[in-house]
């Protein structure tokens, strides 16, 4: 897994092609915002200011209350030549707060490609255009490899070790031989193709929509592609807290959706080191704590040589930070395992929700 994605890193990502190929299909960029932070106007001003001929954006937000709406007539305000539109109210069609907020846009949008961002996303001017390159005659489905800006503090440190190690290693790997492995942080898909699966109704009742979008795309014969820039993870608000509650949640759908996820953890470093360990000391009679810092070693390496490559240039931390970075965080996989395994349920957004097996849910309501 670190060969494949190291070396897949290294030859497909932040290559230059900036270039339009072929005739320049029209996007619909679909915004769910909830609530403000302090990056959220900086973030939302770069799509506003994307190097595309023929594209719309769609701001949806749920409630007129949220201090979203405003930043968004800012910007409106700021950029009116740009085609954009603002969707207030949302439309109950689920469980799944996200879809709901969106269901307006979707419903609105003109264009046969639409483009699901997050909030806490910026793009380069011509993050676009390298996703429609990609968007090839039997490509369905473009994403965006999940990676974090440069910030301050550790808690951004830590995330960026995870976006740069752990979670690459996995996700490209995964989606260089056959699986399907996407996240929604930022998907460019067809939209005949949603609509011939339901439509984002259909995915309204789950809550890890991006991988049921995924699949229905996939079991329709469509292939994916990835973007050569990273989907930049921006949140004016993080913390070493956010990050875990984050990691938890994430673990507890995959393990709701695929049984398999059971045994993820033996795919993390100090426990694969131990049973490989165990298993050089049985076989060939090694010294199994010498085998075991060795092959932390190795990993630890490895991990590093990824993430520089999934940076593109220059860390913004030192090599203490990351040591520091990757030690915490690799102590921390087992421990968010387990107590993923201990609740079944998640807080979302504002909503708490109980997993159901196969990644359907029910809203927890408060009595």
């Amino acid at each position: 897994m670190h060969f494949m994605s190291i070396i897949y890193v290294r030859l497909h990502l932040h290559r230059k092609r900036s270039e339009v190929k072929g005739q320049m299909a029209g996007v619909s960029l679909l915004k769910p915002l909830k609530g403000v932070d302090p990056n959220l106007i900086s973030n939302l001003e770069t799509f506003f200011t994307l190097d595309y001929p023929k594209y719309e954006v769609l701001l949806c937000v749920q409630d007129q209350d949220d201090p979203a709406v405003d930043v968004c007539k800012k910007l409106l305000g700021k950029y009116p030549n740009v085609d954009a539109r603002l969707f207030i109210g949302g439309k109950k069609v689920g469980i799944n707060p996200k879809i709901n907020n969106l269901m307006p846009g979707y419903e609105g949008a003109k264009y046969g490609l639409v483009w699901i961002c997050d909030s806490g996303i910026r793009v380069k001017p011509d993050s676009l255009t390298d996703m429609t390159n990609q968007m090839t005659e039997k490509v369905g489905l473009v994403h965006g490899l999940p990676y974090v800006a440069d910030r301050q503090g550790f808690a951004a440190t830590l995330e960026q070790v995870y976006f740069g190690t752990s979670h690459p290693r996995s996700y490209i790997s995964a989606n260089v031989t056959g699986i399907k492995c996407v996240t929604g942080m930022s998907c460019l898909m067809r939209k005949d193709v949603l609509d011939q699966a339901g439509g984002l109704v259909a995915f309204a009742q789950y809550i890890a929509e991006d991988y049921f979008m995924a699949k229905a795309i996939a079991d329709r014969g469509w292939r994916f592609s990835m973007a050569t820039q990273v989907a930049l993870q921006n949140s004016g608000s993080y913390s070493i807290g956010q990050f875990q509650s984050r990691m938890i949640r994430w673990t507890k759908l995959r393990i709701n959706m695929l049984p398999g996820t059971v045994l993820e953890p033996v795919s993390e470093c100090f426990l694969a080191s131990l049973i490989i360990g165990w298993a050089a000391h049985y076989v060939f009679r090694w010294d199994m704590m010498v085998f075991f810092m060795c092959h932390c070693l190795a990993w630890f390496i490895s991990d590093y040589i990824q993430l520089t490559g999934v940076q593109g240039g220059a860390l913004c931390f030192s090599k203490l930070d990351f040591a520091v970075a990757w030690f915490i965080r690799e102590s921390m996989a087992v421990q968010i395992f387990l107590s993923a395994l201990w609740d079944p349920t998640i807080s979302w957004r504002t909503g708490r929700y109980r997993l159901r097996c196969g990644g359907t849910a029910e809203e927890i309501l408060d009595v």
